[in-house]
Order: structure tokens, then sequence, then C-alpha cells
């Protein structure tokens, strides 16, 4: 009789939750939640609080190459106030800065 021996569970970082919904620049929010966000190339995902019905922000830097990934419905947040992103602002690092 053989034994059986686990298999290694392998998780790679680059792949996404089949439920998971994907948004690009431009498209209508469908609802009030934080957002994923991952850029072209110039910077780490981050995250940041959408509202519904506006429009997903571009990138002051790699204009529309931004995709946005539901993490966190909250479609009661901010209810009593209304702030508006019309551009994701750029984010020196902060060598960039010494460098300056």
């Amino acid at each position: 009789m053989q034994r059986h021996r686990p298999r290694p569970f392998v998780v790679s970082k680059t792949e996404r939750p089949a439920d998971s919904r994907h948004f690009e620049t431009g498209a209508v929010v469908p609802e009030t939640g934080i957002y994923r966000v991952v850029h072209a190339s110039h910077r780490l995902p981050h995250e940041v609080v959408i509202l519904k019905s506006e429009r997903f922000p571009r990138c002051a830097k790699c204009d529309g190459a931004v995709l946005f990934d539901l993490v966190h419905a909250a479609p009661e947040l901010f209810q009593h106030a209304r702030y508006r992103v019309y551009e994701l602002p750029v984010l020196e690092d902060e060598a960039d800065l010494r460098r300056a």
C-alpha cells in the first residue's frame, strides 16, 4: 500500500479570484467601495475609495492604463459627503524627491 504524500498548494500573487470584477478608466462605477488600483508600470497596486455612479479616474502619469478591482463594497460609505476624484495624482518616490 502506497502512502499518499500531500501535494504542495501553490498560490500565485498574479492570479485573481474567479469572482473578481475588473474595471477600466472611464467606466461607470457600479457600487461604492474600496477598489484595488493596478497601474501599467510606474507604481505598485494600492487601494482607493470610489463612489457609485462616478467614473473610474485616469492616472496623471499612465493615463488610461489603469485597472480597478472591487476589494470591498461599502454602499453606506460617504453618504453624507461627496468627494470627486477626476485624476489619480502622481506620488513621487522618496528617492526621486532626493535627486531633485
